[in-house]
């Protein structure tokens, strides 16, 4: 949960904030004097500062300067009144995060509000090697010891203290911006700024302005000036995920400050000095891209100065049973479940898969088992795979599946027990079979047992005795008597 720090001397401001950004999802603590805000945020440092720009004991951006020396990572959202938006775009060129006119609009605020505490997550939240169940509660981590990991582990810490541009290349979802992070903290500018720009996601016109800003009456809407990313980050890291998909003007721009630190703001002729490191990622060949004319080679030469090449989850081989345990246990804790166990048959399932999202790909899916399955064993028929892939069911399962689909996933559930050393492969699979059948068929119906005797077309009775014998009891949930932890 967020933690805002309103310091605003409007009652009308600190009731709007203390409105709109509530508990469960933010934790809202408000001042009216910069001698308190300074004291609260020292004493229970906040994710993000709404600041205005007049108070009674500090006026101008002594009030910004003073919580600057205090915390200078925690994004500041400055709100002015009419008539002091030049002390604003001083306060961008300083480091604030945004600044917004009063009266405030509640979309303009939540947006920036938003936006200011994925930022901070970014900076503070830990990205640390998972060693052995050391990780922090809090922490984001990367996890894997396969050779290909070990020198990504290598990688980050050779560059991570030098100001050396890293160009972080990847599939979708393998974790470049976990990467980027890692090298950020791990740098000498950690205590600095950190924010990270998505390339593709900002439309092409205006890439240019959200990286170096405009002047007033740069285009059409460009009613006042605009500092950009690589003035406000001044001292820190920008991270520019998605590098390849940049057009090809703002690549010029880009050239010019890995070279020279330096560029002029879109409708300016002023040239503007910075410091900033810039770490990138891409999922795109460059060299093809470099090929076909759709990114310059200089620039590539320039960004790839010390590439780190993350591994697609397919080729990360055992990997992938850490990858499971890992997740696993974070998001039972994360849902307030029992910690649940992955049995062979479901592993064997989740390693017939290629994994075209990745990491990203594996998180959701072990989120939706946990969450979909009966008690806290994960079988092959909690699985789910995002659109456009071909799904995993249990032959069990109700849905879209194919048929062919849902036979594969059972004969990889036979073939598992035909290779164990059981002698009661018989006995096993109609138990499976019949303890998914039960224990969905309930789900589906609430846990009321008379309609789902109904829809299985067996007696209360004799629905009853199947439940009993399997040791599938009924509460909130269904839970059967071996979904439990040693």
């Amino acid at each position: 949960m967020p933690n805002l720090l309103v310091i605003d001397d409007e009652p009308v401001i600190q009731h709007a904030v203390r409105k709109a950004f509530h508990p469960p999802e933010y934790a809202t603590a408000s001042a009216v004097t910069a001698v308190d805000g300074l004291r609260q945020l020292a004493a229970d440092p906040p994710d993000v500062v709404i600041l205005d720009v007049h108070l009674p004991d500090a006026d101008g951006l002594k009030a910004f300067d003073q919580v600057k020396a205090v915390n200078h990572r925690v994004p500041i959202i400055l709100v002015t009144g009419h008539g002091t938006t030049e002390l604003a775009i001083e306060a961008m060129k300083r480091g604030a995060f945004d600044y917004l006119l009063k009266p405030l609009r509640y979309d303009q605020l939540k947006e920036a509000v938003d936006k200011a505490c994925a930022s901070s997550r970014l900076m503070t939240v830990p990205a640390v090697v998972a060693d052995a169940g050391t990780v922090p509660p809090q922490a984001d981590a990367l996890v894997g010891r396969s050779e290909a990991m070990q020198a990504v582990y290598k990688a980050i810490g050779r560059v991570a203290d030098t100001d050396t541009t890293v160009l972080i290349l990847g599939e979708s979802g393998t974790g470049k911006e976990l990467v980027a992070r890692a090298v950020y903290q791990h740098s000498r500018r950690s205590r600095q700024p950190f924010l990270a720009i998505n390339c593709g996601a900002i439309p092409e016109n205006l890439i240019e302005s959200e990286l170096f800003g405009h002047e007033k009456g740069a285009f059409s809407g460009a009613e006042r000036k605009r500092i950009g990313k690589f003035e406000q980050c001044r001292g820190g890291t920008i991270f520019l995920d998605e590098v390849g998909e940049m057009p090809l003007l703002a690549q010029v721009k880009l050239l010019r400050l890995l070279q020279e630190q330096s560029f002029e703001r879109v409708g300016g002729n002023e040239t503007v000095t910075t410091d900033v490191r810039v770490i990138a990622a891409t999922n795109a060949d460059l060299d093809k891209h470099v090929a076909a004319g759709r990114f310059r080679a200089d620039l590539y030469f320039r960004l790839n100065v010390f590439p780190i090449n993350l591994p697609p989850l397919r080729d990360r081989g055992a990997d992938l049973d850490l990858l499971i345990d890992f997740y696993v246990g974070r998001y039972a804790a994360e849902f307030h479940r029992a910690v649940a166990v992955a049995p062979d048959e479901t592993r064997a399932a989740l390693r017939a898969y290629r994994w075209p999202g990745n990491i990203r790909e594996l998180q959701s899916v072990l989120k939706q088992a946990i969450l979909h399955s009966g008690g806290a064993i994960l079988l092959p028929g909690d699985l789910s795979i995002s659109a456009g892939a071909t799904p995993l069911a249990s032959p069990t399962e109700a849905g879209p599946a194919s048929a062919d689909a849902r036979e594969r996933v059972w004969d990889q559930y036979v073939a598992t027990r035909l290779d164990s050393n059981s002698n009661n492969v018989y006995a096993e699979c109609l138990e499976h079979l019949e303890r998914e059948l039960l224990t969905r068929t309930l789900q589906r119906t609430g846990g009321n047992q008379l309609r789902a005797a109904e829809r299985l077309g067996i007696t209360r009775g004799s629905l009853r005795f199947k439940l009993k014998s399997l040791g599938i009891t009924i509460e909130k949930s269904v839970w059967s008597d071996d979904d439990t932890t040693d």
